[in-house]
């Protein structure tokens, strides 16, 4: 490796323009490249271990649900796709269709997978004849394709990494609970480890996914002032299972359709990541995600090794994910520069000072703040109280950003105002009719993003139309 390639001047400033900083930090910092084909994505092992971590944490809770994982076929028949009508209306403009193998015409044409409903739910009518076969709770990680003109690296790609979950019930009581949970999962993902908030509700009948009888949503704010639809979680009702003849007798002997669930999570979540979380020196990795929470620099001393063996073992057995970076060909501050990059929460420098005081000095990615830490019995509740801290912090600039950029209003000059200028979520009421959304769309290319769950009716009027309302929507641009 030359030392050019670490080479932090040429970054583009975040400051300056947040969409040229994006792309130019995606690459930099070594997430992922453009792939050979329009639209395509190459994830690099950088980008990849955060999904890794995404896929530990997820996978901690959904198996302690009974969730089990399981994989199916990337080709689906174009019958199976036909079989549920709005759900293959939604996705036709995304399909990618195989009509030749083996360089022959196939006698069906074969749908690149652009989610797994047709083709998990044709097995699941296979696998389901009793209630004791209930519920069927699989989930699965895989890739799909969504021929997407207009492309952006994680955030709109033409194929993406994500997970699906696809669930099946006794009742639609139970197929609730399990969408609501779901939806649970997602809002605390990225409380919790993206230090992301977000808005959780449920979607107009325009914007809920296709098939769907409803849809639950997350929605985080970007630094544009757009809104990105994080998470999905969908209750499908018996569309599916009435289209594929998923049933099975109950304890009475009846047959019944089953009620089923789908959930979504993709690689768009780092996208949103690396939106919310970043400077003019790089990415800010949240402590609890980051792949590394700390690297270590030794600065011009071969007698540093055996302290930096014991660090890595004090920090092995506090669970703090560390690695150290040796390289010879590299100048101290081209490694700095690397590491900023790339957004490492703490950064440690060991040389002669450090070895004469047994102590390290410690450096904060997100405040650049620096600290001498003696390697005592207190250095690692200190490290974890640093990483916390880094964490919280994060957390709370992005929840005062979200806070300061949420307009409440009652007038439809103010919201053609605030999309035409700074943008953000505006909460307001809105009557509940397509056209009336339409209409809001058309003319502020805003979109109902969604209701929250916990709210009650109240009365009010229509921001667009003023007709009677009972809801308070947020609406905003989006991704």
């Amino acid at each position: 490796m030359t030392e050019a390639k670490f080479e932090k001047k040429d970054l583009k400033k975040r400051s300056n323009n947040l969409s040229d900083w994006y792309t130019d930090v995606v690459q930099k910092a070594e997430l992922a490249d453009y792939g050979p084909a329009k639209g395509s994505m190459v994830i690099r092992p950088y980008g990849f271990a955060l999904w890794e971590r995404v896929q530990e944490i997820f996978n901690t809770w959904i198996k302690a649900y009974g969730v089990e994982n399981a994989y199916f076929p990337l080709l689906i028949p174009m019958s199976l796709m036909e079989k549920e009508k709005s759900h293959v209306k939604g996705f036709s403009p995304e399909l990618a269709v195989v009509t030749h193998g083996g360089g022959k015409k196939l006698a069906e044409p074969l749908a690149v997978r652009p989610t797994s409903e047709t083709i998990m739910y044709h097995m699941y009518a296979k696998w389901i004849k009793s209630h004791r076969d209930l519920p069927l709770m699989i989930n699965q990680w895989n890739n799909v394709v969504r021929w997407e003109l207009r492309t952006y690296l994680f955030l709109r790609t033409a194929e993406f990494l994500w997970q699906e979950g696809h669930t099946a019930h006794a009742t639609e009581a139970e197929a609730i609970k399990m969408q609501e949970q779901a939806l649970g999962w997602y809002k605390n993902l990225y409380e919790e480890y993206f230090a992301m908030p977000v808005i959780a509700g449920v979607k107009s009948e325009k914007e809920k996914f296709a098939g769907a009888k409803s849809t639950y949503g997350v929605e985080a704010l970007m630094p544009d002032g757009k809104a990105l639809q994080a998470g999905t979680s969908h209750n499908l009702g018996q569309n599916f299972s009435k289209a594929f003849e998923i049933s099975f007798q109950d304890a009475e002997g009846k047959s019944q359709h089953v009620w089923q669930t789908s959930w979504g999570l993709s690689t768009r979540s780092l996208g949103g990541l690396f939106l919310t979380h970043g400077d003019d020196q790089g990415l800010l990795m949240p402590p609890k995600l980051a792949p590394t929470q700390v690297v270590i620099l030794p600065i011009n001393n071969s007698q540093s090794e055996k302290m930096i063996e014991n660090i890595l073992e004090r920090l092995v057995n506090i669970n703090v994910r560390a690695s150290v970076d040796n390289r010879e060909e590299l100048s101290l501050g081209r490694k700095i520069n690397h590491w900023e990059l790339k957004g490492v929460p703490l950064r440690f420098e060991i040389g002669d000072k450090e070895l004469t005081s047994n102590s390290v000095t410690v450096i904060r990615r997100d405040t650049f703040e620096k600290l001498s830490l003696k390697l005592d019995q207190e250095f690692g509740d200190n490290i974890l109280k640093l990483l916390s801290d880094i964490q919280n912090h994060l957390h709370t600039t992005a929840k005062k950003f979200l806070e300061d950029n949420t307009h409440e209003i009652d007038s439809y000059v103010q919201f053609k105002e605030i999309m035409n200028t700074k943008r953000g979520f505006i909460k307001a009421y809105w009557c509940e009719d397509s056209e009336c959304e339409a209409k809001i769309k058309e003319e502020t290319k805003a979109t109902t993003r969604v209701r929250t769950l916990d709210q009650k009716e109240s009365g009010g009027k229509c921001v667009q139309c003023g007709k009677p309302a009972k809801f308070i929507w947020h609406f905003a641009q989006a991704y």
